[in-house]
């Protein structure tokens, strides 16, 4: 995942978990070459959201906090045996790096888990990638990209029905919150990919994060993290959330340029209302539905604009 960045610019137009990958050189491959990378960037945006999911229905057995460690934890295992990073040769600044990193992943993910254990997960995604949007309006310092800002905005308004009490106020600040952590996560995630070779700073900053949630997780689920069950679904959170998308959004970027796959992964507010929908029930209205396609179209504009600014 952790690709050579160019700049925070091109890593705001990712505007995704492991955007560092997101805005590594590509090549342009014909329309019909594309069409297997794509499939593989929906089919980890498909198995983050479905991950969301799962993680939901569990938070009965562990509460939020407990399967976020879960998660993080049982992430890194897995990173960090088929990775097997070095930890020797690298100085205080990379150290420094990859900490960050590890404490900006650990702190976009309590936050986002506490807000959809209140609120819809459509809803929480949809917040939430108002923090990357940001980033790259921010970054791209173009009058054009207050449109896009505007847009976004009146999807906001929208899903939150003119006050975020509908939503419930603590769930959509946390979501928010959780964007803010995902932008700074976003810049991290450049800057460690520049450091580190391979996945080595994933699975660094992974293990960082995961050591940084085991306090709360042991706070509030204590020995129910120990139950056999709860650990094979954290196992599958893991898995469905970090290792299967990471693995595939790489095997994908080998062949797609950084601004289609940022484009495809604008898409996440609506996959994760389909999830919300198909595993939760959480069905969603004509208004929620507008509003989500307004944070969608935003994302793509603003991604598109720094394409064009780029060129």
């Amino acid at each position: 995942m952790d690709s050579p960045v160019k700049d925070i610019p091109a890593a705001a137009s990712a505007a995704v978990p492991g955007a560092q990958a997101a805005a590594a050189p590509a090549p342009a491959p014909g329309r019909a070459g594309r069409l297997g990378p794509v499939a593989l960037v929906v089919a980890g945006g498909l198995s983050v959201q479905f991950g969301s999911a799962l993680a939901v229905l569990l938070m009965p057995r562990a509460g939020a906090l407990g399967v976020v460690t879960l998660r993080l934890v049982l992430a890194a295992v897995v990173l960090l045996a088929v990775c097997r990073p070095k930890v020797r040769g690298y100085g205080r600044a990379d150290w420094g790096t990859v900490l960050a990193f590890g404490a900006a992943m650990s702190g976009m993910n309590i936050l986002f888990y506490l807000a959809v254990d209140r609120i819809p997960l459509g809803a929480a995604v949809t917040l939430e990638v108002l923090g990357p949007l940001a980033l790259s309006v921010f970054a791209s310092r173009r009058l054009v990209n207050l449109l896009w800002a505007g847009l976004a905005l009146g999807g906001v308004v929208l899903l939150s029905g003119g006050g975020f009490d509908r939503l419930d106020p603590a769930g959509a600040g946390f979501a928010l919150a959780a964007g803010a952590m995902w932008a700074t996560y976003i810049v991290f995630s450049a800057r460690t990919g520049r450091r580190f070779p391979q996945a080595d700073g994933l699975a660094l900053a992974m293990a960082f994060g995961a050591v940084l949630s085991l306090p709360f997780g042991i706070v509030e689920a204590g020995d129910r993290l120990l139950v056999p069950s709860t650990i094979g679904l954290g196992l599958a959170v893991a898995l469905m959330s970090s290792v299967l998308p990471y693995t595939l959004e790489l095997l994908a970027l080998r062949r797609l340029p950084a601004p289609t796959f940022a484009i495809l992964m604008s898409l996440e507010p609506a996959i994760a209302a389909t999830a919300g929908f198909l595993v939760l029930h959480q069905a969603l209205g004509l208004t929620d539905a507008l509003a989500i396609a307004l944070v969608i179209a935003a994302s793509m504009g603003a991604v598109r604009t720094q394409v064009s600014r780029s060129r």
